[in-house]
């Protein structure tokens, strides 16, 4: 191996790296921002909403959604019910989403009902 083939290769790699780091794995990350502990609820019950509810609420945290698939919102949907059961919400207000290329993103707010 010469000298110049070692660097192609090891610029190669590099991109490769680069190109994997930047490609991202969908995420859901939930901030309890909320006082006090709610028992988990199941995910299945939770509700994904649009605009705020007229029943009465406790905020608990804030979601932030990134990476999905824009193809994929009924996966999205299911994973943000999943980690927001998890600090006891009964539903997900999305606050803001859209796409950027190819992936889908969102931020919304965790609810519990009174």
């Amino acid at each position: 191996m010469n000298l110049t083939t070692s660097k192609c290769y090891g610029i190669s790699v590099l991109l490769i790296f680069i190109l994997i780091a930047a490609s991202g794995c969908a995420s859901v990350d939930v901030t309890k921002t909320g006082m006090g502990f709610h028992e988990p609820t199941n995910p299945n019950d939770v509700k994904i909403l649009k605009t705020i509810p007229r029943s009465e609420y406790v905020e608990l945290g804030t979601v932030t959604v990134t990476h999905f698939p824009a193809a994929q919102s009924a996966k999205m949907h299911n994973a943000i019910r999943t980690e927001s059961a998890v600090i006891g919400a009964d539903a997900v207000v999305l606050t803001d989403e859209g796409i950027y290329g190819n992936y889908r993103w969102a931020t919304g707010v965790a609810l519990k009902f009174k």
